[in-house]
């Protein structure tokens, strides 16, 4: 009897590459160009936030009336204000303040909102509706109302406006995370990790929490953008920073009855709001698309 001989043949194992979630996003928001220009704006201010001392060719809260408001030239590009300042200098450092307030005060709502929403939502019954009632009594005044009457019970300075914008901010991330939690905490394996003993912060840490950043992430994003409003707004009424203290909103306060006469004191302040703001809600856009999977083919 003939042996039966099996030949067996080399078998070519096509490897693919395992892509992580969050390097797929990143591929997908590099191919979007305007959220790469948003991105390209938010790093330029950044730098110059951070190199301020560098690029400032004066100290921003020195100035000589003799130079006051003088228009720009090849000495003060940006120009002088009504104290001889150079507005360059105190647009450079502006970006700082700005900065650190917008980022700073989002922060701190993600932090807040996001620990008060994962209760609410994950807990249910009364913690859930004491927190919601809180939610909906702030979200019943104009954000910016509120944050006046935080600013006026604490005092006007950059700190209690930092903490009030944080405060007012605070329901629109644990609205979003509770949404998230009720969603989630019905899914098969959550319900899994239950039925093996897992306890209830290592369910909320490991397992809900990670898959509720992506639209924390978004969100905050563009949060940073209406931070920044708010912190001119505050400092256009007064409330926010205070003088010498070179915060765009203040600078536009302090020079808006020579707006005619010396119309470059507002021109460059209002323009850097206005670029910051719009870099931050176009990556914020282009995070959305990135990490929404319903925005994807």
């Amino acid at each position: 009897m003939a042996e039966t001989q099996v030949q067996t043949l080399p078998l070519q194992v096509k490897e693919e590459q395992v892509i992580s979630p969050w390097r797929e996003a990143w591929r997908t928001l590099r191919k979007n160009k305007l959220a790469m220009v948003g991105l390209g704006i938010i790093i330029f201010f950044v730098v110059i936030a951070v190199l301020a001392p560098a690029i400032a060719p004066y100290p921003y809260d020195e100035g000589e009336l003799v130079m006051k408001n003088k228009p720009p030239s090849e000495e003060h590009w940006f120009g002088t204000d009504y104290n001889g300042r150079d507005v360059l200098s105190r647009v450079v450092y502006g970006a700082r303040i700005s900065l650190w307030v917008g980022t700073f005060s989002v922060i701190g709502s993600v932090v807040a909102g996001t620990i008060l929403g994962l209760l609410a939502g994950y807990y249910g019954r009364w913690i859930d509706m004491i927190i919601s009632r809180v939610f909906d009594i702030m979200l019943a005044f104009p954000s910016i109302l509120l944050a006046i009457a935080i600013v006026a019970i604490l005092g006007p300075s950059l700190q209690n406006a930092l903490l009030a914008i944080a405060i007012i901010n605070i329901p629109t991330f644990g609205r979003l995370v509770r949404s998230r939690v009720l969603s989630l905490k019905e899914e098969e394996f959550i319900v899994a990790a239950r039925a093996i003993g897992m306890k209830d912060s290592r369910i909320l840490m490991q397992h809900i929490l990670p898959n509720s950043l992506a639209p924390i992430i978004v969100t905050g994003t563009m949060g940073i953008a209406t931070a920044i409003i708010e912190a001119a707004a505050l400092g256009f009424l007064g409330l926010g920073a205070q003088a010498p203290e070179p915060e765009w909103g203040k600078m536009l306060s302090d020079s808006r009855q020579y707006i005619q006469k010396a119309p470059w004191t507002v021109i460059f302040p209002g323009l850097s709001i206005m670029l910051t703001v719009l870099g931050f809600n176009l990556i914020g856009d282009g995070l959305r698309d990135a990490l929404d999977p319903r925005m994807k083919n």
